[in-house]
């Protein structure tokens, strides 16, 4: 069996290879738009005496909010002094597994495209090829669920923990008589929005294209060359 490159971009043409090619963009867009990001609140602070003030609280991935100092230690705001305060919440461990499968997702995508069209000789003529790659796009498919259900609610939390309720929870000035604390301007999350959409996008890309790979496998073969043929019943020759 020849086992040497053949490059041949007709794969391309067919499901197999143009679905493999739309989950290696997809895969950029997800953790593009998640990995990427850098984000500021600014909090206005309007004193009991008619002065403001205001607050910033920059966060960014793998949002460690509570990592994130928005008051630094013996700070004063409203002739309140304040020890270093820390926003609240944790949402690292939902969009590294995001950015994470994203990633696994981008390069084996590209491995495949590589196999697809150089390879596609060896890929048909064996059975672990098929059956491999099916496995692996179909585990993949379900961790998108997973990872995009997880980060979604990961979002939320920081959206949560960076509005005006979450602040007022947070920082104990807000909570004094005659002081009011809001979030006057909000940092631009439209890419972390995408990133969601982005990832249960892949998820059924993903989930469509195992079908694909499915009929590829000696499973599917079989079940079809099992089933009786639909020729013209054989007459009996005549005695």
């Amino acid at each position: 069996m020849m086992t040497g490159f053949r490059l041949n971009l007709s794969p391309l043409k067919e499901p197999l290879g143009f679905v493999k090619l739309v989950e290696w963009l997809t895969a950029i867009f997800a953790f593009g738009s998640c990995g990427g990001f850098s984000g500021r609140n600014i909090i206005s602070l309007f004193c009991g005496d008619g002065r403001n003030e205001t607050l910033n609280a920059t966060f960014h991935y793998p949002f460690r909010l509570n990592q994130v100092p928005f008051v630094e230690g013996n700070s004063t705001f409203c002739n309140y002094t304040f020890t270093t305060t820390h926003l609240v919440g944790d949402s690292a461990s939902s969009a590294e597994f995001f950015v994470g499968v994203a990633i696994v997702c981008f390069l084996y995508s590209m491995v495949a495209l590589l196999v697809y069209l150089g390879y596609m000789h060896v890929y048909k003529d064996s059975d672990f090829g098929p059956i491999f790659d099916f496995a692996v796009t179909a585990t993949l498919a379900f961790l998108w669920l997973v990872c995009s259900s997880a980060w979604a609610k990961g979002l939320q939390n920081v959206k949560d923990a960076t509005d005006t309720v979450g602040i007022t929870t947070t920082l104990a000035l807000c909570r004094e008589p005659n002081i009011t604390c809001a979030v006057t301007e909000f940092a631009n999350m439209r890419s972390l929005n995408i990133s969601v959409v982005f990832g249960y996008l892949n998820m059924f890309v993903w989930a469509g294209n195992a079908w694909f790979v499915y009929k590829e496998t000696r499973w599917h073969s079989q079940k079809y060359s099992a089933q009786p043929g639909s020729g013209r019943p054989q007459v009996p020759a005549p005695i």
